[in-house]
């Protein structure tokens, strides 16, 4: 952030409000969950003048093809574990008659080519065995870290479709369609939300997961100015 940035505290947040690669910004960790960053989106959306939403972390593979190092440009986001049968269909949220919650497309057009171009800068590291992938489609959310088999099986049965899988997206993108604000949703693949999928965790978010959202955020970023 610039030199002139503020921080407001609302609700245990911090919303750190500035400049960053000349455009302005507000940002905010959500923290875990899907009542955490539901909470803060929607904060985000009544307390600033946010005109659209972009959200990073890291994700579970879940298709067969997705791997450790790959990107997920999200096309559409779901919440796997909502399950209001008889009353609902399976994934339906209660009262808004969808499911699944379209990411604007523009803003997903955008962060893919951004991507994109990082990946090609960037072939990997010692993290990420071979050439990182870049993919777009459906992620899966849920309040629940996957790392078993049995789990992994299931949802790939119920969301054949989905990339990967995660905690927090679906929320935002729910949040996001209510107020009428477009979003889009990005996420590094840290694991392949298996037994092994909490190894290493903490030196793939700072050595790679966060360098690709710093990079693919500053085009992302430097594509909105305006020329003067």
């Amino acid at each position: 952030m610039g030199p002139t940035a503020a921080t407001r505290r609302i609700g245990m947040r911090d919303y750190h409000c500035g400049t960053l690669h000349g455009q302005p910004c507000v940002l905010a960790l959500t923290r875990v969950g899907k009542v955490a960053a539901a909470a803060t989106t929607a904060t985000l959306l009544r307390e600033f003048d946010v005109d659209r939403v972009v959200f990073t972390g890291v994700a579970g593979g879940l298709g067969e093809h997705v791997q450790v190092g790959d990107v997920v440009v999200g096309s559409a986001l779901v919440q796997h574990d909502l399950d209001a049968r008889p009353l609902f269909p399976r994934h339906e949220v209660p009262l808004l008659g969808m499911a699944r919650f379209p990411a604007a497309e523009a803003l997903a057009d955008l962060l893919q080519r951004c991507a994109a171009e990082f990946l090609a800068q960037h072939p990997g590291s010692p993290l990420v065995p071979g050439r990182p992938a870049l993919h777009r489609g459906l992620i899966a959310t849920g309040d629940r870290f996957v790392n078993d088999a049995g789990t992994i099986l299931a949802l790939r049965e119920a969301l054949p479709d989905a990339l990967c899988v995660e905690m927090e997206g679906a929320a935002v993108a729910q949040v996001c369609h209510e107020f009428g604000v477009p979003c889009a949703v990005l996420r590094t693949v840290s694991d392949r939300a298996d037994q092994d999928a909490h190894v290493d965790f903490l030196a793939f978010l700072h050595e790679v997961a966060s360098v690709y959202s710093a990079g693919i955020l500053r085009c992302f970023l430097a594509a909105q100015a305006v020329p003067a």
